[in-house]
Parts: structure tokens; C-alpha cells; sequence
């Protein structure tokens, strides 16, 4: 990944969503040669001048300061998660050509204290993934509700290899095209703030190459912070389930992301995940091994 291009791609694709019209431009009218504003038009809005962005919209981010990069957003109309990465690509685009050489965070394990965290929480799936979305940890629940990406999966198991890779995923998510997309957006957001990430760059090579649906979106450059949301799932024990999902950043392992899921009380779903729980506990009972992923690798 070149942090410079991706920087330049970003800009290029916010820009060309907007019209002058919805951004309260006068439109003189005449054949426009790309879709969307014109540079010229995104330095107005922004409040500097056209030569400036047009150096930051080739990729040249040097001297950029939060105060243009807010301006930008403004002129450009992002959300908060598209000025989040917008941020991330001027900071990684103005870090050096070797900031890999500083010590990276560690993102495959979890402190003695959250493991035990996690398996004590018993009534709803948790999930721990970092920034690639590999899987790091769960507990019982958790990995039985995951099983179909989980079980058979040398460790890591990967959320977006599953979703794009495996067959499987598109009968698990009962919305597998809006769960691709979710995905690569949180790959993307991911890609801003860790650039120099050689592991998630194979990942992203691999999926690019062996999934043309995966290349589409990813050429899209959309953003998306994974904080809240739902999920429905096709089971293979339990059937259908409707779960809501809240996701927290552990301070104690910096760089994971913990998502616990739950049901309505009293809807079917909470109904079949409680038949889930039941049908994990015998399963583990009969065969006792590690409920967390990453102890297989401790």
C-alpha cells in the first residue's frame, strides 16, 4: 500500500460524490470531464487556495495541519469517520519512509485479566479482534456462534477471508452483501492508521487477488468505524438469530477491539441463544478444551 496514493484515491472519490448543488455552489453549467466538484471548487469551500489542495489531493502532505485537514473535511462533507481516516492518511503520509523501524503494538494477545474477563461474561458472545479483524479471542458462546469461521481455521482466523473466501459466509450472514461492505470499510479505516502493516498488506493483496467483488470495494476507498450495529445470522444449530453488537476498545490491549453480542429479551432470538449457550456448554463439557482462541497460541 502507498500511503501517498491512497491519500490521493481518498480525496479524489470524496470528491467526486458531490455535486455544486449540494454543496451550495453555483453551477455555470458546461461539460465537466469527472464527475463531482472540480479542485478549484474544493479550495474554495475549503478556504485556500487551488494549487495548495491540489499538492494534497496529488498526494503531498507536508506542512498540513489539523486546521486544513478540517477544512477539507468541511468542503468535502465527510463524517466523522471519513475526517477520522482523512487524519490517518495526513499523519502516516507525513511519519517518514520507515516507520515501520519503531516497535509495533502487540495485537495477538490478551492480558491474563481479560481473558478471565471474557470467560466469565457466559450469557452473551464475545468476539476480540484487531485491526486486520483477526480473531484473537472469544469465549464459549462466542466461538460457538462464530463456529462456522472458526472451527477447522488455523489461527488467526480472519473475519474478511471468511466473508469473502468461504462460501459459507453467505449463507451465515443472512446480509452477506452489506457484511462485504462493512468489512472493507473497516479494512480501509485500518489501512489509514497502520500503512506500514505488512501483514495486513498480504491480506489485503490475497483478498484483492482471489475476490473480484473484494477489488470493486476496495477501489470505492469507503470508511466505516465498527462501533454499533446488528447482526443477523443463519445458524447451523439454532437457526436465524438478531443480535444488536457493541464494540469497545480494550485499554488494556491496545489496538484490539472487543464486540459483545446480544438479543432482545423475550424475542426468538434470545430464545436461540440461550438454546446456543446450552448446546455449547454440553458440547465443552465432552469435550473440554480452551474457550479462547488466542490460549492456543499463548
Amino acid at each position: 500500500m502507498d500511503i501517498h496514493d491512497d491519500l490521493s484515491e481518498f480525496l479524489t472519490s470524496r470528491r467526486a460524490k458531490l455535486s455544486p448543488e449540494t454543496v451550495g455552489l453555483p453551477d455555470y453549467g458546461g461539460r465537466r470531464r469527472v464527475p463531482g466538484l472540480r479542485r478549484e471548487e474544493v479550495a474554495l469551500l475549503a478556504g485556500m487556495s487551488a494549487e495548495y489542495y491540489k499538492r494534497l489531493e496529488r498526494g503531498n502532505a507536508t506542512g498540513v495541519s489539523e486546521a486544513v485537514i478540517d477544512g477539507v473535511s468541511r468542503a468535502l462533507r465527510l463524517n466523522e469517520a471519513e475526517h477520522a481516516h482523512l487524519y490517518e492518511l495526513v499523519r502516516s503520509a507525513n511519519a517518514g519512509a520507515h516507520p515501520q523501524r519503531r516497535r509495533p503494538v502487540q495485537k495477538s494477545q490478551l492480558t491474563t485479566g481479560m481473558r478471565q474477563t471474557i470467560d466469565a461474561m457466559s450469557t452473551v458472545p464475545v468476539f476480540v479482534q484487531n485491526g486486520r479483524l483477526d480473531a484473537i479471542a472469544t469465549n464459549t458462546l462466542g466461538r460457538a456462534l462464530f463456529s462456522a469461521m472458526l472451527d477447522g481455521v488455523e489461527p488467526p482466523a480472519n473475519a474478511a477471508r471468511f466473508v469473502f473466501l468461504d462460501p459459507r459466509a453467505q449463507t451465515f450472514y443472512l446480509d452477506w452483501e452489506a457484511n462485504t461492505r462493512q468489512i472493507v470499510a473497516i479494512l480501509r479505516a485500518e489501512a489509514g492508521r497502520s500503512p506500514f502493516d505488512r501483514q495486513l498488506s498480504d491480506l489485503i493483496g490475497e483478498l484483492s487477488t482471489r475476490s473480484d467483488l473484494f477489488r470493486k470495494l476496495w477501489g470505492a476507498h469507503d470508511v466505516r468505524e465498527h462501533r454499533t450495529g446488528t447482526k443477523s445470522v443463519c445458524h447451523p444449530v439454532v437457526g436465524d438469530l438478531d443480535l444488536t453488537y457493541q464494540s469497545m476498545d480494550l485499554e488494556s490491549n491496545r489496538g484490539l477491539q472487543m464486540l459483545v453480542f446480544s438479543a432482545e429479551p423475550g424475542s426468538a432470538s434470545a430464545e436461540r441463544l440461550q438454546l446456543l449457550a446450552n448446546w455449547a456448554e454440553s458440547v465443552d463439557s465432552l469435550a473440554p478444551t480452551e474457550n479462547t482462541v488466542d490460549r492456543n497460541r499463548s
